[in-house]
């Protein structure tokens, strides 16, 4: 962002930590004043089949990937409704959103909980003009995905089904954000937008 121009800073934040994501979103309130935009990313993803399946794997992805946006959601609000105006844009996935993933339980478990809370933080805070809506982002190539993409049978059925033909790229999520979290969707909340490739179609 500097290299184009811009004006940009960097805190180190743990989603998990309810007092760290308080502190962060009080400094920059502090320095700048409200977020006018909040995208909430934070995402990890384990093979945890169910008869095998710790609690203590349970609880931390749902800690990061659905009450981590939470929190720091839960910290930005405030800023946001006493600007009167402000856009949230949640990453869930379509595996969660239409899809399931076999010994993945968990993790689309969240994904599902995130579009659940887009929805509903929609409707609460619509009349303070804030909007908030999601991505369901497809099949990407990530450090996510980098061990599943090695296998060969996995990743030929992966890319028979986009119609595309490839895998996305981070790139390809960026208009998408854009997006949705300027005025450009003024009129769109609650709605979540599958970035796939048209694997959904298909």
């Amino acid at each position: 962002i500097a290299e184009r121009g811009g004006n940009a800073e960097f805190h180190a934040l743990d989603v998990t930590d309810t007092s760290a994501a308080n502190a962060v979103l009080e400094k920059i309130h502090s320095h700048h004043g409200a977020l006018s935009a909040l995208v909430l990313n934070a995402g990890i993803a384990r093979t945890l089949p169910l008869v095998s399946l710790e609690d203590e794997a349970w609880d931390e992805t749902m800690n990061v990937n659905l009450k981590g946006m939470m929190r720091v959601m839960r910290a930005a609000i405030p800023g946001m409704q006493a600007n009167g105006a402000g856009a949230v844009v949640c990453l869930s996935s379509i595996v969660g959103a239409v899809l399931g993933w076999s010994e993945h339980i968990p993790y689309v478990a969240s994904k599902g909980g995130v579009m659940g809370m887009v929805r509903s933080a929609a409707l609460e805070f619509a009349g303070d003009g804030i909007r908030v809506n999601g991505i369901a982002p497809g099949y990407f190539a990530t450090e996510l995905t980098a061990e599943t993409r090695k296998d060969p049978a996995y990743n030929k059925a992966v890319l028979d089904h986009i119609p595309a033909g490839e895998w996305g790229q981070v790139q390809d999520l960026m208009g998408a954000c854009v997006f949705l979290a300027s005025a450009a969707s003024m009129y769109v909340n609650g709605h979540v937008l599958a970035v796939d490739g048209g694997y959904l179609v298909r």
